[in-house]
C-alpha cells in the first residue's frame, strides 16, 4: 500500500496540539432509529471547519526550507482550500488556492481570510489541475493535491485513529466519499487497528466514480456531478486512494441529494449540529440502511459544516 498505518501514526504525532481532536457523539434517538449504535466523529468542529485541515497541516509540515519559501499552490472547492491556506498561514507559508468560480462564498471567503491568493476558474470549461500546475511551475512553487498524495491520506487518515481511540472497537466505519482522500486513510487507520472493521464509502448517486471503478476494476472518469454536495463533485477517484479503496473497502453506496437535505435537517434537529451537503453523506447512507446497519456499532464521519447560511436555510426549507 502506499501509505502505511505507521504513517497514520506520524501523522496523528506531527498534528497533535494543532488540529483539534474533534467530539465523537452519539444520539440515543438515531440508535432507536437505525436500530444501531452510532458514534459520530464531527469533523465539522475541526479547525476551518472540515477535515481536510489534517492532511494539510501533515502535507505542508513536511516541506524543507527551501520549498515553504517558495509556496504552494492547491487546487479545491472549498474545503481543502481553507485547509491548506490556514496550514500555510500558520506555517508562515505563501499559498495560492485554484478554486471554481461557483464555490461556495462562505468558502472563497474564509479562504482569502487565511491569507491565501485565490485564482477563479470555470468548473465547467477549464482543467483545475493544469491551472494549478502551470502557477506552481512559474514559481518553483510545491502542489498540493487535494487527496492524491501520500501525505494528505495519512493525515485524514488520523479521524478513523481517533475515532477508534473515542469509541472503542465498531464493526462499520463511513465516511464521504469523493477522491477518496479521506476514505483511503480512515480504511489504513482502521485496519491497522482491527482488519475485520468494514470500510463503507458513500458518493452521491450523480457522481459514483469510485463506484463505477470499482465495478471496471480500474479509474474511470465521469463528467462534473450535479449534486447538492460539492465537496463530493470529482470526477475520478486518484491513483493512491484508488489502490487503498480497492483493497479495503467493503463496499461504495450512494444517496440522493434529497436524502443528503434530509441528513442535514435530522442533524440540526436533533443533535443542533450544523453539517454541509457533502458531510452529511455517511449518515445519510446509514440512515436509509444502504448497508445492514442493524445491530451494528458504526462509526460516522461528519467530514464538515462549511456551508454558506443562506444556502443552508434554503435547503432546509425544501
Amino acid at each position: 500500500m502506499p501509505v502505511s498505518f505507521a504513517d497514520v501514526i506520524e501523522a496523528a504525532q506531527r498534528i497533535r496540539g494543532v488540529a483539534h481532536h474533534t467530539p465523537t457523539l452519539t444520539s440515543q434517538t438515531f440508535n432507536e432509529l437505525t436500530g444501531a449504535q452510532l458514534f459520530f466523529k464531527c469533523e465539522n468542529l475541526q479547525r476551518m471547519g472540515a477535515f481536510k485541515f489534517r492532511g494539510a497541516y501533515n502535507r505542508l509540515a513536511q516541506l524543507s526550507a527551501q520549498e515553504r519559501s517558495a509556496g504552494v499552490v492547491a487546487y479545491s472547492s472549498g474545503n481543502h482550500a481553507q485547509g491548506v491556506a490556514l496550514a500555510a498561514q500558520l506555517l508562515d507559508i505563501p499559498a495560492t488556492i485554484v478554486m471554481p468560480r461557483d464555490a461556495p462564498e462562505s468558502k472563497l471567503a474564509a479562504t482569502r481570510g487565511y491569507g491565501a491568493e485565490v485564482v477563479l476558474y470555470e468548473r465547467s470549461e477549464e482543467n483545475r489541475a493544469v491551472i494549478a500546475q502551470g502557477i506552481a511551475s512559474e514559481r518553483g512553487a510545491t502542489i498540493v493535491p487535494p487527496y492524491d498524495d501520500e501525505r494528505i491520506v495519512a493525515g485524514a487518515g488520523t479521524t478513523a485513529l481517533e475515532l477508534l481511540h473515542d469509541a472503542g472497537p465498531l464493526d462499520l466505519i463511513v465516511t464521504p466519499l469523493g477522491g477518496g482522500g479521506l476514505f483511503a486513510g480512515c480504511c489504513i487507520a482502521a485496519h491497522g487497528v482491527d482488519a475485520d472493521t468494514e470500510m463503507w464509502g458513500v458518493e452521491p448517486q450523480a457522481g459514483d466514480d469510485v463506484r463505477q471503478s470499482l465495478e471496471r476494476g480500474e479509474r474511470v472518469v465521469i463528467s462534473v456531478p450535479k449534486t447538492i454536495a460539492d465537496g463530493l463533485q470529482t470526477q475520478s477517484p486518484g491513483e493512491v486512494t484508488f489502490a487503498i479503496i480497492r483493497e479495503h473497502a467493503r463496499g461504495i453506496a450512494t444517496v440522493s441529494d434529497e436524502e443528503l437535505v434530509e441528513a442535514m435537517r435530522l442533524m440540526f434537529e436533533r443533535m443542533k449540529l450544523v453539517v454541509e451537503p457533502s458531510g452529511v453523506a455517511a449518515f445519510a447512507a446509514v440512515l436509509h440502511e444502504r448497508f445492514p446497519v442493524r445491530g451494528k456499532r458504526i462509526g460516522i464521519v461528519l467530514s464538515g459544516g462549511n456551508v454558506d447560511p443562506s444556502r443552508y436555510a434554503e435547503l432546509l426549507s425544501r
